[in-house]
């Protein structure tokens, strides 16, 4: 019997990097799985990669997150599938590249709709439901660049305070109906994040940022995310030295504002 047996897991952005290692996770713990990411092909595989695991079951929602006035339905369509959602992650996300004067506000909004949006929107689908039935665990990727600001990163940066304020006060409303909600805060991993940023104009970042190449793999993410997931853990760091930033934030602000200023953001 693993630590999720039969337990009913969404997870979207679930087709690279964290989102896919935290799949696998779950299905050696024996999760059945809904995957939502954009492209259906890739998704089929990381469905059959988890079957193999040990998944009972996986089942694929492709979708475009941006679609913002669609998501509701998407949400209501996962709920369905078995009838109940246990652990909804919400991982999906997307990053940018550009400077808060130059970053077109179309770049911003899409940005907000993927990385904040979405998620709300599903949320106030799924934890109704949750309460409903007496329990659930909402899980959410932030950054720590949703701790503190970062050159280049304005909306992104933005979009995952926001996810920080909007978690922790679904946590303080809805703890005593049984509602947990766990934060993970990753700093650096080897995903395709910075790829598929989008740059001042919109267009695809289109490469790997050299400060990525000795960071945390998305296997050792995954691992840590789910044992804090079946902690029920309020937070959790995902890293390596750059999560000092975090304390530093915490004791010493001023100084943590002089770094920032100072880093490669690329």
């Amino acid at each position: 019997m693993g630590k999720f047996s039969n337990k009913v897991v969404w997870i979207t952005g679930s087709s690279s990097g964290i989102g896919e290692a935290t799949a696998y996770e779950f299905a050696r713990e024996g999760a059945i799985l809904i995957l939502t990411a954009l492209k259906a092909d890739i998704l089929e595989k990381v469905a059959a990669r988890c079957e193999e695991l040990g998944s009972p079951k996986t089942a694929t929602l492709p979708f475009d997150l941006s679609l913002k006035e669609q998501v509701g339905r998407l949400a209501e369509q996962a709920w369905n599938l078995f009838g109940h959602i246990d652990i909804f992650y919400n991982n999906a996300g997307i990053s940018q590249r550009g400077s808060t004067c130059e970053t077109e506000m179309h770049v911003i909004d899409k940005i907000m709709d993927i990385n904040w949006f979405a998620p709300v929107i599903m949320t106030k689908v799924i934890l109704p439901k949750m309460i409903a039935r007496g329990e659930g665990q909402l899980v959410v990727t932030t950054s720590i660049n949703g701790r503190f600001g970062f050159p280049l990163r304005c909306a992104y940066s933005s979009s995952k305070h926001a996810l920080y304020g909007f978690f922790e006060t679904v946590q303080a409303e809805y703890y005593n109906d049984n509602i947990r909600v766990t934060i993970v805060c990753p700093g650096r991993v080897q995903t395709r994040i910075s790829f598929y940023a989008l740059e001042k104009d919109g267009k695809q970042h289109a490469k790997m940022d050299a400060g990525q190449a000795g960071s945390c793999t998305p296997e050792q993410a995954g691992k840590k995310i789910v044992r804090a997931v079946y902690r029920k853990k309020r937070e959790v760091l995902v890293g390596r030295k750059e999560l000092l930033m975090v304390y530093i934030k915490r004791f010493f602000p001023g100084l943590c504002a002089k770094i920032a200023r100072s880093i490669d953001p690329m």
